[in-house]
């Protein structure tokens, strides 16, 4: 019988498909081998470029629209300004992200992580083209459903990264990802405005700019091995949390993560107001007129971040590392109110200040979203995942986003971003100051029972292996 020409030609299409296959998995399978066998240098490096790439892409999924300012149109009947319901609706949405994300992400499957995180870009990619096109007041509900899937994309990304003896520097690194993307991003949106690209319609051709980049980078990350004997001996082993699970680790630690919960309010707050306003306060301190002011500052801040962060990678006792962490959140809130101080003083500039707020804002704020429950669970031998309470205090945090904007907008509308932000920057110093420094003693006092624990089981293996070689004998 005579076979049809596309016969033939499927054929040789199926063998080069098959042939691909069989070719991307030895590839994947030889990369993940190498960075297994290289655990201190090689894998570090690679969880931090490629963390670091697919963070900074989902940024532009999310903040270019922070970029314009709409002009003096309003919302709702002129009772709020449209520009403020965009940074609420969002951030409303990604408040519903991180409280489902409690779950979601605590619980996901390691083969299943790169196909959620792809999902939740690919939704809120979906979200922006509905921002483009939608009429009206619309628009706000679009990037409602825009921040609905991406406060899900940190919980996937950590959980490639924690539980490993270097963590603290991949988390830094990841951590470094979002202050750099904010600001690049925001002046990103600044050129394609100048371009001509309506205000509307940029965010999402800002989407369809790094996503290409954000799927390799994904599936790089998914190459990554699983910790190893050492990691899991040094760091606990972590494991998908359960209900009960979850709810036993809150009900253990609620006086510190309570008081972590109640800074964490207020601090997500004040770096939201730094990044969503940003554009206004430098206006208002006369810097409307410079070029990529947003990246110049964040660059800056980043590397700061960075420096205070990695040198909690070299202690390896835990309760040590702890107390570095909170000293780290505290000195973040200091130099809040200092620098704020310095600047109505006349000392430093007001760009100066601005990126010492915003260091101290971050040095405060980053530990949070890394090194300090990955250390708080390694510290006090809790069997799960740090990605949880990152997920619950997350969650809290932009719920008070969204208070401390509507609090400006309904009862201090009339001053401005500048003057709210001023007088904020002295709250968050002595609010989170105080409250970190009882919640530091709290988690001590767990790390340290938790010592005396595992000591005396080690004390009690070693009585029992001497009895049984006794009983040899």
């Amino acid at each position: 019988m005579q076979q049809r020409p596309w016969t033939n030609g499927y054929r040789i299409v199926s063998y080069f498909q098959n042939a691909w296959t069989r070719g991307t998995k030895l590839m994947r399978e030889a990369i993940r081998s190498r960075l297994a066998a290289s655990p201190a240098t090689l894998l570090p490096m690679w969880a931090i470029v490629m963390s670091f790439t697919t963070y900074f892409c989902m940024y532009a999924f999310r903040k270019p629209f922070s970029a314009a300012s709409y002009g003096d149109a309003e919302a709702f009947g002129g009772s709020m300004d449209l520009k403020t319901a965009f940074v609420i609706s969002q951030i409303v949405g990604y408040c519903i992200s991180k409280f489902v994300g409690t779950k979601i992400c605590a619980e996901v499957k390691r083969n299943q992580r790169v196909w959620f995180l792809l999902g939740a870009i690919t939704t809120a990619e979906i979200a922006l083209l509905l921002f483009a096109v939608l009429p009206g007041q619309l628009k706000i509900a679009a990037i409602f459903l825009n921040g609905l899937p991406l406060g899900m994309v940190w919980g996937f990304v950590v959980s490639y990264l924690e539980g490993r003896r270097t963590s603290e520097l991949q988390l830094a690194g990841l951590s470094c990802s979002y202050i750099i993307a904010s600001g690049v991003v925001k002046d990103i949106g600044r050129w394609q405005l100048g371009l001509g690209i309506p205000e509307y319609w940029m965010p999402f051709t800002m989407g369809l700019m790094f996503f290409p980049i954000l799927f390799v980078s994904a599936n790089m990350l998914n190459l990554m091995p699983e910790p190893n004997e050492g990691d899991v001996e040094e760091r606990v082993q972590r494991k998908p949390m359960t209900g009960a699970e979850r709810m036993a680790f809150a009900v253990r630690f609620a006086i510190g993560l309570t008081l972590l919960l109640l800074v964490y309010f207020a601090l997500t707050a004040f770096r939201d107001i730094r990044d969503n306003y940003g554009v206004e306060i430098f206006t208002e301190l006369g810097y409307a007129d410079y070029d990529a002011i947003f990246t110049r500052s964040e660059l800056l801040v980043a590397f700061g971040v960075m420096a205070c962060l990695v040198p909690i990678t070299w202690i390896h006792n835990n309760r040590t590392a702890l107390l570095a962490v909170f000293s780290l959140l505290v000195i973040g809130c200091a130099l809040i109110g200092f620098s704020t101080l310095a600047m109505q003083a006349g000392y430093i500039s007001g760009l100066t200040w601005m990126i010492l707020i915003g260091l101290g804002a971050y040095m405060a704020y980053v530990p949070y979203g890394s090194v300090l429950f990955d250390r708080v669970v390694a510290a006090t031998r809790t069997a799960g995942t740090a990605v949880f309470a990152i997920y619950l205090t997350d969650a809290f945090g932009y719920t008070g986003s969204v208070f401390f904007q509507l609090y400006k907008e309904f009862t201090q509308r009339e001053i401005s971003w500048l003057q709210f932000f001023t007088g904020y920057c002295y709250f968050m110093a002595i609010f989170g100051g105080v409250l970190l420094t009882i919640a530091y003693f709290d988690f001590a006092r767990a790390a340290k029972r938790a010592e005396i624990e595992a000591h005396q089981e080690q004390a009690g293996l070693a009585t029992n292996k001497e009895a049984t070689e006794m009983g040899s004998a």
